[in-house]
């Protein structure tokens, strides 16, 4: 290990590569913990989850527990710790807590905004120094939380930009884009969501949502079997196969046609890849939804909605989002070697129900647990993780292909090719940005 790894993590980070003990040191996980998930915003869940006063899910940022709930006032998030002895509040994963929380240890009771209801035997408390209107004896609130078109984020730490600076014009594109497709401009959250805990580094998993070469490769025999699969389909039934088939079959694309595309590295890491996958076929579902778009907005605008030039968005450091097929997978660091993912789809206000079956179809064949894209995906990422675990074999990890060939204007990064490894040297330019902070 080098030396001044503690000291300054982003020495480990050069342009064209960076050492494994990004992806494998603990000591680095807990900075990354401290400097990147507390201080910049992450992804807490959609107001949607939350639609009835009481209701609340819980989730984690970085080694906090927390609290997404809805009070009369609207949404909150909230740590989930009990001021008096420290107990968590909400035990499960979500429920619905009624007009108030109350702590299942001494019964302390707080209002849904965290504020301190009540505590038994009063009397207890008198001639100390306790007092029921002193923030210290209340829940405590995220430091900073904000919305974004229903999206909730939340930050444990003061100062630093807004959340609508934060995101910027590269990761809002990813809630603009799934949220104008609706013909209402929202969209509601599908419950529940599938989870996968993968026994390899958080970064490895981002890094490859938008590695364009991968695909055709790693998920070769499973676009093959869907190929053929659709030969049979129409041979048999004399009628076109589910679109599923061929969210499937797309991966036996040529590297030539991912290597079309493009990728847009934006600041604070976010990164967008642009659309490829034909979403427009001449169907009775796409044309309804065409005309329930131009009805609300315009033809023009329904037709700039639909070409939205956006496949898929990382929200750096939290949320691959795929908005057109309306998915969205958050992600949670648990260790240097294991990462939660959350995949979550949504439902477009409005639209025709087939648009809606046709993100399920993605759902269940691309991105569940259960699929063979996903099983391919987590033996790579184990493999890596493994790889850079063991101590031989070499330090550095590569992100050579076409460095320094990608053009920057006005602070966006656009890669020459679409397999350029510009997305891996966008996140850990913010990457080295965060961890560097204070050193």
């Amino acid at each position: 290990m080098p030396d001044g790894i503690l000291g300054n993590p982003g020495n480990l980070v050069e342009p064209d590569q960076v050492h494994k003990a990004c992806y494998t040191d603990d000591d680095i996980f807990e900075q990354e913990l401290d400097k990147i998930f507390h201080k910049s915003w992450i992804y807490i869940g959609h107001e949607t989850q939350v639609p009835k006063v009481g209701d609340y899910w819980t989730t984690w940022v970085g080694r906090e527990r927390m609290i997404l709930c809805r009070g009369e006032d609207g949404v909150h998030v909230l740590y989930n710790r009990c001021p008096h002895r420290g107990a968590m509040l909400c035990q499960g994963l979500n429920g619905n807590a009624g007009k108030t929380f109350r702590c299942p240890y001494h019964a302390w009771t707080y209002n849904l905004d965290g504020s301190l209801f009540r505590i038994p035997v009063e009397e207890g408390y008198d001639g100390t120094a306790f007092d029921a209107k002193d923030p210290r004896f209340s829940m405590k609130p995220a430091e900073q939380m904000g919305i974004y078109r229903g999206f909730v984020f939340a930050k444990l730490s003061e100062g630093g930009p807004d959340l609508d600076t934060w995101l910027g014009r590269g990761a809002r594109a990813a809630f603009d884009d799934i949220c104008n497709r609706s013909p209402e401009g929202e969209v509601e959250i599908v419950q529940n969501c599938f989870r996968m805990t993968q026994h390899s580094n958080w970064k490895i998993f981002l890094e490859n949502q938008l590695d364009a070469l991968h695909p055709s490769i790693t998920h070769h025999s499973t676009g093959e079997a869907a190929a053929e699969m659709q030969k049979v389909y129409k041979q048999r039934t004399g009628e076109d196969p589910p679109i599923g088939y061929q969210f499937l079959a797309d991966f036996t694309l040529p590297y030539e046609k991912w290597d079309s595309l493009s990728t847009y590295g934006h600041p604070y890491g976010h990164t967008v890849l642009g659309g490829y996958m034909g979403l427009r076929p001449r169907d009775p579902i796409t044309v309804s939804h065409e005309e329930a778009l131009t009805k609300a907005y315009g033809a023009e605008r329904m037709d700039e909605i639909l070409s939205t030039n956006v496949h898929h968005v990382l929200v750096y450091p939290c949320l691959s989002v795929q908005p057109p097929l309306q998915q969205l997978r958050a992600v949670r660091p648990l260790a240097a070697d294991k990462t939660l993912t959350e995949i979550w789809h949504f439902r477009l206000k409005g639209a025709p129900e087939g648009i809606y079956e046709r993100s399920l179809a993605y759902y269940y064949h691309v991105n569940s647990p259960s699929t063979m894209v996903n099983a391919d995906d987590l033996q790579n990422f184990n493999a890596c993780h493994e790889g850079l675990r063991l101590g031989g074999g070499g330090d550095w990890v590569s992100f050579h292909r076409n460095a320094g060939q990608d053009p920057v204007e006005n602070g966006v990064t656009t890669s020459v090719t679409g397999m350029s490894e510009q997305p891996m040297r966008n996140m850990f330019a913010a990457w080295k940005e965060y961890m560097s902070a204070g050193s």
